[in-house]
């Protein structure tokens, strides 16, 4: 069947084209900046940005987004400035009532026993606002200032705390490196699918705990300009890869080949091999769903360039059955092999279909004109005059 479409594959007028064997595009072809790299990083960077205050309004999800070394320069900061600054104000406590003067004095009560200088009352903060308590430094009750001050620090260290504390757990537990073992073909293949063109690209899961509600998104980046005249730059497009039935649902246990079939909806729908060679485009394939482990979503994000998009190749197979279980390997996730595939659109395929199948339709003789055949030799007339389904004489104008 699908040589018989590359067969009837061209326009009225042309000559047909053959079946060209797939080939790989070298590093001679055009390379393309990319929008989204090969382990899902976007290369997009913000430049003049003005209104960096919004930045702040939003403090915690900043500092979940920073580099793990400004995050721990943050999260030690937090505490050692907070630690200086009530060290000083116990120190300035102590100063004004004049308990240094008095270090001596055993009758004197100070603010806090044995506090004798900066160093110690810096230790005191942090026993303090870490809840140590060696016992050895201790606030008295003559120092009603003192006791403000130690209510005060306790419920900022327990925000402090809190807030650190939290940043830190979010950020250990993001699921950013569970897309580390989701995987995704290196290269894009077209080939028939049940004589349709199809765009494929395969996806696996390297961990035995599963990617729960799993689903996939495709989306064409490429740049167009209007009929108005507006330029476009990086258009996004949607590539549907089942999301009408209900396909782009996945039970990733084993890789699965996700297929985007072109049809009249697809922007690749007038694309031959030639135009895809020549083409300037960007993939972005997006699979998003639940770790097992944890509940929390995990996205990951792959991309294919022009010169990534085999023409005739198909993706071998890696699931075997064994004794017992089924086996991937994963060995050969990445290769394709070359497969006959017509070089014309999916326009001129559908077209050369449509042709053939009309083609067979007038070349078989119907049983139903066998009866006015015999009626036209029996009335004495020539079994080729067009009759009606009547049995009448056609009319001058349908002869």
């Amino acid at each position: 069947m699908a040589q018989d479409n590359a067969a009837f594959c061209g326009v009225p007028g042309e000559a047909k084209p053959p079946l060209v064997p797939p080939r790989r595009w070298g590093a001679s072809a055009r390379k393309r900046q990319r929008y989204v790299e090969k382990d899902g990083k976007c290369n997009v960077q913000h430049g003049n940005v003005r209104e960096t205050y919004r930045y702040l309004t939003d403090i915690f999800t900043t500092l979940v987004d920073l580099k793990w070394r400004f995050s721990l320069l943050v999260f030690i900061l937090a505490y050692a400035v907070t630690w200086l600054f009530f060290g000083l104000i116990w120190w300035f406590i102590a100063y004004c009532r004049g308990d240094l003067d008095h270090l001596e004095d055993h009758a004197w009560t100070p603010c806090v026993n044995n506090l004798n200088g900066f160093v110690s009352a810096f230790l005191f903060s942090i026993e303090t606002e870490t809840t140590i308590g060696y016992g050895h430094r201790v606030i008295t009750d003559k120092c009603p200032e003192g006791i403000v001050l130690l209510l005060l620090q306790a419920i900022l260290g327990s925000m402090v705390n809190a807030f650190m504390v939290g940043c830190m757990f979010v950020k250990i537990s993001q699921p950013n490196k569970r897309a580390e073992t989701l995987v995704f073909s290196s290269h894009a293949v077209v080939s028939l699918r049940d004589d349709r063109l199809c765009l494929m690209f395969r996806v696996g899961d390297l961990r035995d705990s599963h990617i729960v509600e799993a689903s996939i998104r495709a989306k064409l980046i490429k740049s167009k300009q209007t009929q108005e005249g507006e330029f476009i730059p990086l258009d996004q497009t949607d590539l549907s890869v089942g999301f009408e039935t209900g396909d782009d649902r996945l039970f990733l246990v084993s890789p699965l080949i996700i297929s985007h079939e072109i049809d009249e909806r697809s922007p690749f729908w007038d694309v031959s091999r030639h135009q895809l060679e020549k083409d300037d485009f960007e993939i972005v394939v997006i699979l998003e769903g639940m770790v097992e482990a944890t509940g929390m979503t995990c996205q990951a994000r792959s991309s294919y360039l022009a010169d990534e998009v085999l023409w005739g190749h198909r993706f071998t197979p890696l699931l075997s059955l064994e004794e017992g279980f089924y086996e991937v390997d994963y060995g050969g996730f990445h290769q394709t092999v070359p497969v006959p595939t017509p070089a014309c659109s999916a326009r001129q395929l559908a077209a050369a279909a449509a042709r053939r199948d009309a083609h067979l339709y007038w070349s078989i003789p119907s049983r139903l004109d066998q009866p006015l055949e015999e009626a036209a030799v029996a009335a004495g007339g020539d079994p080729d005059t067009p009759w009606e389904s009547n049995g009448t004489l056609a009319s001058p104008e349908a002869r």
